[in-house]
């Protein structure tokens, strides 16, 4: 069969009439990150770093459980010691925790890419078939694994930003039909800000995720009104897009880090001094804002919590004094009280850069 025709019945057989990603209140996320390949998720601590993000008014959290990748396709999961076959408690616990405490959950996969060699996950791309045939048979086992342990969670994401594989259409139909056979809740794709109009299955999706790193503004010395101008703009395109793909947006991560860059290339790891948190603080305020004024974009999962007693690491902070209170104010919620002792961080921040050398902080 030609491989159009192959794709064009994949198309008719997948298609389908989306869930509502939340009925009834937006979705209000934070994604909570790893200190330490995903082990701090089935550690006591992530109770009280539950308590403190529902305080703030969260009603959402996420995961990213990781794989990683290499350039002949494979994908290899990572066991940590005494984890089982199919449910290690680092996927699974935070379903439960976050369950017990009235918060929904996303689990959302992520491939680790670095020391594979490609740059980024929107980098991933093969250059033969047969590496092709690898990559698709070791990541279908690896994601139907990951949505049969994490069956109990509220939202599932088939992937994050592998936007150099959306011309296999056929396969991610395939993959997203087998999914939605053992995972019941709501499903999507985090497409990277560039290409989620390139999405070709959003039909077969709930929800149309996108990560959000949109450049605001060309500004380098913004004021709010560029802020708020180019947040206008852009809601406009994504408010089209949405209705013409019969599906509701949401930002399947949103971030805003300390830099100079926050607003015009807001996906930048670097962090810049003291003098670039106002813009930082400006960039969030008026992103929430507009985000919970647009019927169209379901909402947000912030980027990045981590688990206590570390609940922030060197990038994309979230769990600070400045940065807490924008978010506790946006999502009507209060500021927890995080006990925090500086002075072991460092020693911790320390040892961890001499254990892995100069690698920049990753995601």
């Amino acid at each position: 069969m030609p491989r159009y025709c192959t794709i064009l019945l994949f198309s008719l057989l997948t298609a389908f009439e989306p869930q509502a990603f939340d009925n009834d209140t937006p979705m209000r996320g934070i994604t909570i990150s790893t200190h330490g390949g995903g082990r701090d998720w089935a550690s006591d601590e992530m109770v009280s770093t539950l308590r403190d993000i529902e305080i703030l008014g969260a009603n959402w959290v996420a995961t990213h459980p990781y794989a990683g990748i290499s350039q002949d396709g494979s994908v290899r999961v990572r066991r940590f010691e005494g984890a089982g076959e199919l449910a290690p408690a680092h996927w699974t616990r935070p379903i439960v925790e976050a369950h017990k405490r009235g918060l929904k959950i996303c689990i959302k996969p992520h491939l680790a890419y670095w020391r594979s060699g490609f740059e980024w996950r929107g980098e991933i791309a093969f250059r033969s078939e047969e590496e092709w045939t690898r990559f698709w048979a070791d990541y279908r086992a690896w994601i139907l694994a990951v949505a049969e342990a994490c069956k109990d969670a509220d939202a599932f994401v088939i992937g994050t930003e592998l936007d150099k594989t959306l011309h296999h259409e056929a396969e991610w139909r395939a993959l997203i039909a087998d999914v939605r056979k053992i995972y019941k809740g709501q499903i999507t794709y985090a497409a990277n800000w560039t290409d989620y109009t390139r999405v070709p299955f959003w039909d077969a999706l709930d929800v149309i995720g996108i990560q959000g790193y949109f450049p605001i503004t060309k500004n380098q010395n913004p004021t709010e009104a560029d802020l708020r101008s180019g947040w206008n703009r852009l809601v406009k395109e994504l408010r089209a897009y949405a209705k013409k793909m019969d599906r509701n947006i949401v930002f399947a991560e949103l971030g805003y880090n300390q830099s100079y860059k926050a607003a015009s290339e807001p996906w930048t790891y670097r962090v810049d001094d003291d003098g670039a948190r106002p813009l930082q603080e400006m960039c969030w305020r008026v992103a929430l804002e507009a985000i919970e004024n647009e019927p169209r974009i379901t909402g947000a999962l912030l980027w990045k919590w981590f688990p206590n007693p570390r609940p922030f690491g060197r990038d994309f902070q979230l769990a600070t004094s400045r940065i807490m209170p924008i978010i506790a104010r946006a999502w009507q919620g209060e500021i927890p009280v995080i006990e925090f002792d500086e002075e072991a961080y460092q020693r911790w921040r320390e040892q961890r850069r001499r254990g892995r050398g100069r690698r920049s902080n990753q995601n």
